[in-house]
């Protein structure tokens, strides 16, 4: 899709920074998907301690760096 929009350049070249962009598209796509994974985020942490009776969840995955031990 394409847009014109209107941006502050020092935001913007602070940004491209930021995210090790190479390009303007790639700089404006990462901050999209940071956006959408932030949103995401608090819609989740907005749940947090609501159900009324939590019980421990097992795991299906080791936590992370640790690797399973091959016998």
């Amino acid at each position: 899709m394409k847009k014109t929009i209107l941006v502050d350049e020092k935001l913007f070249k602070e940004a491209k920074a930021a995210c090790g962009a190479l390009t303007d598209t790639e700089t404006v796509r990462q901050g999209l998907e940071a956006l959408v994974r932030h949103a995401a985020y608090q819609r989740l942490r907005a749940l947090r301690g609501t159900e009324r009776n939590p019980s421990n969840v097992p795991r299906r995955r080791e936590g992370r760096g640790h690797k399973r031990k091959v016998a």
